[in-house]
Parts: structure tokens; sequence; C-alpha cells
């Protein structure tokens, strides 16, 4: 029995074939790269029919690798970036493109719902802040912004509805999916209706929420994939939660750790849907499914921050050479304070408003301590997300890390090990999401989980450079009040 796994990204498009031990096949994948649209006011976009073209164009690689063996594939699952937005006419056409987690246009109509409603008891209900990266400011700011265009959307949901919708005929949104939008009353498992009263929204315009899967695809997806054409395809859950699973962090005694295009540490918490513990302010509360949930905090750097520092700074070309230039420079040992929020902040201190800076330059300052300053900062912001989420991890957790920044560079790595000052276990599959769309996807199907396997290396902390980096983040801390400013909801 095989599965294909969709994992949908904001930069890549794969597509995996996975075997019933959740193991990938050899050569059957398909990934398409592809990079979002920014604007100089905050816009972070991707075109929708693009993005569809490039997941279409995956599966057609992925399942030519496959050859013969398509015809054992069983099921389609899908992980999906959460927080996506887009508004949909009468006949499913998009109206607009999808607006990322990334994009902070709304960061002013966040800042609007946070003086007229209680934030707090709002971040409780629905796990999440309010924030730029959610659907009520984004969609207070639409409402404001493009009336005309409101007053014409049928249907607002992310891409992975959307995904599904073109494939299977069936607009739905899954339970995971719903819970990262900040309009899910987790306390109920319904729409809020606070938080749709606020955004100026009908319950009717969002999808009905369904985990159940689609038979099979629609015309033309089926005659252009027939192996595909009568399997179930199961609605896109979020990439946060396919992370954890594919990281075998099925409970409280696995931390996720996951270092993609932005960053985010989670735990897997066995709790039905319903009333629930309080969530620690600056961590965020969404769902695997009814009966899981995941609570943790996300950063909207990660390996952007790099890529921005490749793309801007007078580095050295190849990545042994920047490496070698980032570890001839000691821990914390530029003279550098850094705050890197080139795309606003997210965990934990919800600021949409907030960019980046760098403190104490000096005309002797290179490039390569001005990146290895910015890749501390990073890691110093996963502490402090660390240090709210340790309490609900079990004794003796283990933090597993994934995610392709991470295993990109190895220095990179070991400074967010000595930040969080605790063991990382990386893991052998670098693409956790896809592989945890494939484990979801048979666990439908009556698989049983497989076991964890040993990771591929273990990192160990520095207590020296643990005990530098502490200092160096009170730094950080400091200038994050004197120039973002403090503020608790």
């Amino acid at each position: 029995m095989l599965v294909v796994a969709l994992d949908v990204g904001t930069s890549s498009a794969r597509a995996r074939v996975f075997d019933a031990e959740g193991r990938a096949l050899p050569g059957a994948e398909g990934h398409v790269a592809y990079e979002p649209t920014t604007s100089a006011d905050g816009g972070v976009e991707l075109d929708p029919v693009a993005l569809l073209e490039a997941v279409g164009h995956a599966l057609d690689r992925c399942l030519a690798g496959a050859g013969a063996r398509a015809g054992e594939i069983a099921a389609v699952g899908a992980s999906v970036f959460w927080h996506s937005l887009l508004a949909l006419d009468r006949d499913g056409r998009p109206l607009t493109p999808v607006i990322t987690w990334a994009d902070t246009r709304s960061a002013a109509a966040a800042l609007e719902l946070r003086r007229a409603h209680d934030g707090r008891a709002i971040h409780q209900r629905t796990g999440a802040p309010i924030h730029s990266a959610f659907f009520p400011a984004k969609l207070r700011w639409l409402r404001l912004a493009r009336p005309e265009l409101f007053l014409r959307a049928a249907a607002w949901c992310g891409f992975g509805e959307y995904l599904l919708a073109q494939l299977t005929g069936t607009l739905r949104v899954s339970l995971s999916m719903a819970s990262g939008t900040g309009l899910l009353d987790q306390t109920r498992g319904r729409w809020d209706e606070t938080m749709l009263e606020a955004a100026g929204l009908a319950a009717g315009a969002l999808p009905a929420i369904d985990d159940a899967p689609s038979p099979g695809l629609r015309a033309p997806w089926a005659a252009r994939w027939p192996a595909l054409a009568r399997v179930p395809w199961h609605p896109a859950r979020g990439d946060g939660a396919c992370s954890n699973v594919g990281s075998d962090c099925w409970g409280p005694g696995r931390v996720a750790l996951n270092v993609g295009t932005s960053a985010a540490l989670r735990v897997t918490l066995p709790e039905p849907l319903g009333p629930h513990p309080a969530t620690p302010w600056g961590l965020w509360r969404y769902r695997i499914d009814a009966s899981r949930a995941l609570v943790g905090g996300a950063t909207s750097e990660g390996g952007n921050v790099p890529a921005w520092c490749r793309r801007t700074l007078a580095l050295p070309e190849g990545d042994a050479a920047l490496e070698r230039a980032l570890a001839a420079i000691p821990p914390d040992g530029h003279g550098l304070t850094a705050l890197p929020f080139f795309a606003g902040e997210r965990s934990p201190g919800w600021r949409a408003d907030a960019r980046a800076a760098i403190a104490g330059l000096s005309l002797d300052t290179g490039a390569a301590e001005i990146a290895r300053a910015l890749l501390e900062a990073v890691a110093f912001r996963l502490a402090e997300i660390y240090d709210r989420l340790r309490p609900l991890a079990g004794a003796g957790h283990v933090v597993v890390g994934s995610g392709g920044a991470l295993g990109h560079s190895a220095m990179w790595a070991q400074i967010i090990t000595d930040a969080l000052g605790v063991p990382i276990a990386l893991g052998t599959d670098a693409e956790a999401s896809a592989r945890g769309a494939a484990l979801l996807a048979l666990e439908a199907l009556g698989q049983p989980a497989p076991p964890a396997p040993l990771p591929a290396r273990v990192l160990q902390p520095d207590p020296a450079t643990h005990a530098r980096y502490r200092t160096a983040r009170s730094r950080q801390s400091r200038l994050y009040d004197n120039i973002v400013g403090y503020r608790d909801s």
C-alpha cells in the first residue's frame, strides 16, 4: 500500500510517494519552486492559478517516478501552509491572489481589532492572537480597502481549500486548517461569532468544516492522473501539524523544531475539541484533528533571513565558504544586537508592525558578522518560544529538528542548539511535512504509526556558549522594548 503526500509551502510544492511504513519511495518525487510577490507596503502574495499548476507539475513528476507502482496508491494527503487567504466568486474562481501569513498590510486593522476586543479572551477561544497573520485582520482590511471586492466574494478560504475544490469539486476545510484562521471557536468547534462580526463576514461565506476525504478527482484531473482518480483525497492539514507528525512528534514527549522559510516550535497534546487548559500568551493553539491539539509558537523569520543575507550582503560565494566565515566569528563576538523582523513579528510578541534592526554597527563591521548576528537573533527568538513551551512538554522530552534551512547549515543548527540550551535530534528526513501528510493518510486507512526512526545525529549544546547567548538575549530584549515597544495583548 502506497500513499501520495502533497507538501505546498510558500516557496515550493512537492509531491512524494510513501509506503505503509512512512518511507519515501525512491525516485517518486516531484518538486517545483516559486517565489511570492512582495510589495513595499508589506504585501506577500502568490498567484493561485500558478500555484495550482505548480502542484500539478509536481504530481506529474512524482507519478512518473512511481512508474507501475502508481497503481498501488490508496490515498492522497496534503500539507499546505497555514493562514493563507483568498476570495472566490460564485463559480469558484479566484478574485484575489493568495495572501500569505507573511503579508502585513492588515497590521493597522489588527491594531483596531485589538483596541475594540478583549485580545486575551479571543486568544483563549480561538487559539490565535489578533494579528495580521490571521483571517480577522486580513478580512477587515480588505473590507475597508476594497469594499467592491468584498461584495463580489462568494467564499473565503485558504489555498488548501481552493486546491481541493479545483481537483475534486468539493469546497471544505479540515479542522486543522480552520483552527489556523483565527476564526474558529475551539471550545465549541464552530466559527466564532464575535470574530465573524468583527471581520464583517457571515459563516456561510466560509467552507464547511469536514475532515472526511473526497472520493476522487473530477475532470480534467481524473484523465491526467488515472491512478489517483478514484482514491480518497484528504482535505489539506496545516503544514505545522503535518511537520509534527512527520517528525514522529505524536505526543508531549517530543517537541518539534522546524526551520524552513519561517520557523516554529510545537508540541502535540492529546486533547479533544472543547474546553481546554489556558494557552500561554505568546503561543498559539491549533488542531491536528478532533482528538489532538498542537501548541507552539512560530516566527516570521527562518530561512528567509539567510536568504536575505545572501541577496543583500557581500558574503563569500558558496555554502562551504560561508560556513567557514560564520564559524570564524566567536558566538556573540560581533558586537551587534539584532531584531530579525523582516516580515513583522509573530510569536512571542505578535507585533506585525515590527521591523528588522541592527544595533552596534561600525566601520569595521563585516558582512559575515552581520549575517551571524541575524542568524543568532533568529535563534534567540526561538529560545523565547521554547521557554514558554517547555512547561507543556513531557518531563525528559526530546527536541526533534527538521526543515530544509536547518539541514542546510550545520553552523546555524548549532547556533540554535546553543541558544535553546538542550540537545536537538536531527531527523532523517528534512521534509517532515510531506511525511506527516502521508502518515495521517495512512492512519485514516487503519495503518498504525511506525516506530520513530533513530535520529541522523544529535547536536549537543555548549554550556559556555549557552550562557553567553543568555546575556545576548537580554540585550535583544532591551532593544526590542526600545524599538518595538512592549505590548502584552
